[in-house]
């Protein structure tokens, strides 16, 4: 159930309890008052007869000597004094009335008594409390309604808060909440993940800016340790250092790369292309023993015969497709295991390894950049993927990371159509 109908819910029964209350009360204190003032007209009509009676022997309306009807507690009241009873049976037309009783004289005198019908008073007490119910109805029904659209725009201000909140989470940290009206806890709320963002967006922008001025600043020492390697003269020393300096190369352009990607700098540049060429050229440029399977099952007649092994044509920048693929296969053999399948399928590309599979944090949070998931998953400094996702998030593919049944990573792209 959402917020709303639940704030709803807590509305209407809060308006039922509190309208129940107010009818149970009235009806308490109304059939107090009903018995009290049957009370006092039966002690003053006993009062008037018993005047009445000592000073003419007579007996006004409505007063009896020792009537059948009198409840036992009456029928033997004390010399002198008067005395009140309730008698809550129904006979006939009589309903529930009141007795009010006192002795005419001695111990053995008759008893002179007077009794008031409660009837017609309860009669129009049950009167009221069919006007309570229906009121509680009318007040139920129209609360209901009030309260399904007051909560729809809490509702509606704190799913605004939730989506910012969301949009930051993937990513976006320009979006903002912005003014949501009132200056309650919702506006507070929203005021905060805000400022949260805010200060998340300087932190990021701080951090994005030194990445790239530090791998700015390495480029040119790097590129004069790689000339002044090919000074040194040929052996295991040299191969051994030229090697580390193309490693540090390489890291610093992955570092401006992804400097570029998080700045939003990159744009690419489409053209219709092959898939399946692209492909076996980007996984044969890696230099690594793997498997390219292009599939063209999809195809029929003239289509298949067109394409063959080249596969379905699509619109892409082929550069950075070229980019994602070898990452993702260099990747499958520095972090997996053999063999490395690739196969291409319309518009999909798959990348299959045999290893350990992706960690379990990766597979939750995506990857992150100089984060490899342990030891257990080979050397490197976690930033293949990285650009891998962000050069396919600027294609407008989807990548996603997933290990298979049987073991082994599994690398799905998906490019748009």
């Amino acid at each position: 159930m959402s917020l709303r109908w639940k704030i709803a819910a807590l509305a209407a029964a809060t308006a039922f309890l509190v309208v129940a209350a107010v009818a149970v009360l009235v009806h308490v204190w109304t059939a107090q008052d009903i018995r009290s003032r049957a009370e006092a007209q039966a002690f003053n009509t006993v009062y008037s007869a018993m005047a009445t009676y000592r000073r003419t022997g007579t007996l006004i309306d409505g007063a009896e000597l020792d009537p059948a009807e009198l409840p036992a507690a009456l029928r033997r009241p004390a010399d002198g004094v008067r005395h009140v009873a309730h008698d809550g049976h129904v006979e006939g037309n009589v309903g529930p009335s009141v007795w009010a009783a006192q002795r005419t004289g001695g111990p053995d005198s008759p008893v002179l008594a007077v009794r008031v019908n409660m009837s017609s008073e309860l009669h129009e007490l049950q009167r009221l409390d069919v006007s309570m119910a229906l009121a509680s109805l009318v007040a139920l029904v129209a609360a209901v309604p009030l309260a399904v659209y007051g909560a729809g725009l809490l509702a509606r201000r704190l799913r605004r808060v939730s989506e910012t909140a969301g949009r930051i989470s993937a990513g976006d940290l320009d979006a903002r909440t912005g003014p949501t009206g009132g200056g309650d806890e919702v506006a507070d709320i929203a005021a905060t993940v805000d400022l949260m963002a805010d200060s998340l967006s300087r932190r990021l922008r701080t951090e994005r800016q030194f990445t790239a001025d530090v791998a700015h600043e390495l480029r040119t020492p790097v590129g004069g340790l790689l000339a002044a390697a090919d000074l040194l003269p040929r052996g295991e020393t040299e191969d051994l250092l030229r090697a580390r300096v193309r490693d540090l190369r390489g890291l610093v352009e992955d570092l401006l790369e992804i400097s570029r990607l998080d700045a939003g700098a990159e744009r690419p540049v489409r053209d219709r292309v092959p898939l399946g060429a692209v492909v076996s050229e980007a996984v044969a440029r890696t230099g690594l023993d793997t498997e390219v399977t292009v599939g063209v099952a999809d195809l029929q007649g003239a289509d298949a015969a067109r394409t063959g092994e080249a596969g379905e044509s699509v619109e892409t920048d082929p550069r950075r497709l070229e980019r994602i693929v070898g990452n993702l296969v260099v990747n499958a053999h520095r972090h997996g295991d053999t063999p490395v399948r690739v196969t291409v399928e319309g518009r999909t590309v798959v990348v299959r390894d045999h290893g350990p599979g992706f960690p379990r944090d990766l597979l939750l949070d995506g990857p992150r950049r100089f984060h490899t998931g342990g030891t257990g998953r080979g050397s490197g400094h976690g930033l293949g993927l990285t650009i891998a996702l962000g050069q396919a998030r600027l294609l407008g593919a989807e990548l996603r990371f997933e290990n298979a049944p049987g073991g082994g990573a599994v690398a799905t792209l998906r490019l748009p159509a």
